[in-house]
Order: structure tokens, then C-alpha cells, then sequence
């Protein structure tokens, strides 16, 4: 029995969850581009062949699962189609289900939970070229800690940007988040008196802004080695997260992305923003093999609570509940 037939008993438990129906709502674009076809390739060709191989290929390359993970996936799929001697499309259905799922289970030892702190603040870092949803999404997990009962402090650090502060402020002000901020001061040096703030207070959650010039990597690399130097000078085992913040739209434009700042500060997981707004959704599990980080949250909407805690079993579940 493989992996997704498992956890077929568990889908149907979450089918009436609220984040399940998130998940759900948030994968509607990519369900009904990737699995409609999927679908219609097993009309189309009822049993396994050579076609049949070639077309799922480019189904899975245009859901932006990635080139590389899609040539090693075919590869999986052509070996266990001959080892379980599967010669009828409706049964490798199945098959192709279970070997994405396991694209991003099998030997995971990577965790999509956000190292917390258990003495002083946690301090979550967060990186992203300009444009990704970095402030909004700074917005959403003040909004989901403070209503966890946590008080939360933002600190911007992307201060030469015109109205970045500003925006950070008014994300602080809607979700009732203590905040520090100056405009066209070095960036270390406004985080540096923010901890010192949020030390004094005993805040619990620290969200720390950063600015999101890739073009030129030098400055950037060492800007960033510069805060974590600070940071670390205030709490030793800080930060606790630096998180990568991508647009899910912009497909594989964003793994490079990840691959860019994964060589200039050491990530340790991704938030995907936007995923509602693509049919592009295969692009998790392309960072997945891509860059081998965690997807910490996903982004499945406008409101405040559409930023949700990455569940892979969530997510196969809104991929491929039509399947089951």
C-alpha cells in the first residue's frame, strides 16, 4: 500500500476542517488546470504507454513542478509501472498521486514549524525581493500570534525604501503590534535599538522587516551578515527563523529566487504568498527538490487568515480531492 492510500482516511477526516476547506478554496486554480487534465489524459489513454508518458511529462512541467524534478518523477513512475506490472492509466492515477506526495515526505526530516524560543523573544527574520507580500505577510502572522495571546513587535529594516516603514507601521497599528522604525538609518543599527525595546518590554514574537535588493548581492550579503551579527549579539541562539518570502505566481522565477538568497544567508524556510492566485500550485513541491527548504506558510487568500501553517497532507488533499 503506498503512502497516499494511507492517508486516503485521514482526507476524508479533514474534508469538513476549516483549514482543510482553506486549502481547498486556495487550490482551486491549480486543481482544476492540473487535475482536469490529468483526468482527461486517462480518458484519452487507457492504458500505459509512451504518449501517454510524454504528455503527463508536460502537464507536470506547465503545473511548475520543474524540469529536474519531473524528469527524476517520469523516471520513479516508468520503474514502479514496470516492477507492479501497471498497464491501465486509472491505476497509475494513484501511483502518480503517491510519488508527489512522497517527492515531499519521503525521508523529510526538514520541519515546517517555527523554531520558538523558550527564554526571551523569538526572532523571526524575513527576506524577499520587493514586491513578494513581505509586509503583508509580516501583517498576517502578527495578526495569527497576537490572537494566540502573544505580544508581538515589528522592526523595520528596510529603511531607505520610500514608505516601506511606513507601511510596517500601519500593519503594526491594524494588528495592535508594538513597533520600531527610521526612515534612512542603517538597518543593523534601527534593529539593534528595536531589541533593545523589545528585550526591555519582554515581548515574546519579534517580526524583523529586511530590504529586498537582489541586484546587487554583495551589499545585500553583507547587510544581512551585519543584522545577524547584531541580532546574535542580543540573543545568542537568534535568528530563529529567516524566512524566505516568495510569489507563488511567479512560478519558477521564484526558485531562483530561493537559490539566490540561500547563497547569501542561511534560510531556514519559505513562505509561498499568492498561492490562490495561480494555477501553478506544483511550485511547492519545486522548492521542495529545488532548494531542499521547508515551506513554513502558504499564502491561500486576501483576508487575515488566509495565511496558513503548511500542511502537506492539507495540500495533496486541495491538489487531488477530485481524484479521490
Amino acid at each position: 500500500m503506498g503512502l497516499f492510500s494511507k492517508f486516503k482516511e485521514k482526507f476524508k477526516k479533514k474534508e469538513s476542517s476549516l483549514d482543510a476547506k482553506t486549502y481547498d478554496k486556495g487550490l482551486e486554480k491549480t486543481r482544476d488546470e492540473f487535475v482536469s487534465k490529468l483526468n482527461i489524459l486517462g480518458i484519452k489513454y487507457t492504458k500505459v504507454s509512451e504518449e501517454y508518458f510524454e504528455e503527463l511529462e508536460s502537464i507536470l512541467i506547465k503545473a511548475d513542478i520543474g524540469v529536474k524534478t519531473v524528469m527524476n518523477f517520469i523516471e520513479k513512475l516508468r520503474k514502479r509501472v514496470k516492477e507492479e506490472k501497471i498497464e491501465d492509466t486509472k491505476s497509475l492515477q494513484e501511483v502518480i498521486v503517491d510519488e508527489l506526495f512522497i517527492i515531499y515526505v519521503d525521508g523529510q526530516n526538514l520541519s515546517d514549524k517555527i523554531n520558538f524560543n523558550e527564554n526571551g523573544p523569538t526572532v523571526l527574520l524575513f527576506v524577499g525581493v520587493n514586491g513578494v507580500g513581505k509586509t503583508t505577510t509580516i501583517g498576517k502572522l502578527a495578526y495569527k500570534y497576537k490572537n494566540e495571546g502573544k505580544s508581538v513587535m515589528m522592526i523595520a529594516g528596510d529603511t531607505f525604501r520610500a514608505g516601506a516603514v511606513e507601511q510596517l507601521k500601519f500593519w503594526a497599528d491594524k494588528t495592535k503590534s508594538e513597533f520600531y522604525g527610521k526612515n534612512n538609518m542603517d538597518p543593523a543599527g534601527v534593529i539593534y535599538d528595536g531589541l533593545k525595546i523589545a528585550k526591555e518590554k519582554n515581548i515574546d514574537i519579534v517580526l524583523i522587516d529586511t530590504a529586498g535588493r537582489l541586484q546587487n548581492k554583495v551589499n545585500l550579503m553583507k547587510e544581512l551578515e551585519k543584522i545577524n551579527k547584531v541580532i546574535k549579539n542580543f540573543i545568542s541562539s537568534a535568528p530563529h527563523e529567516t524566512l524566505l518570502i516568495i510569489d507563488a505566481t511567479t512560478g519558477q522565477n521564484g526558485i531562483s529566487q530561493a537559490e539566490e538568497f540561500k547563497k547569501i544567508t542561511d534560510i531556514t524556510g519559505i513562505i509561498l504568498t499568492k498561492l490562490d492566485g495561480t494555477a501553478k500550485g506544483g511550485i511547492v513541491l519545486a522548492i521542495k527538490e529545488s532548494v531542499d527548504l521547508p515551506v513554513k506558510f502558504i499564502g491561500l487568500g486576501e483576508k487575515m487568515t488566509d495565511l496558513k501553517p503548511f500542511d502537506i497532507e492539507n495540500y495533496i488533499y486541495g491538489l487531488f480531492k477530485d481524484m479521490m
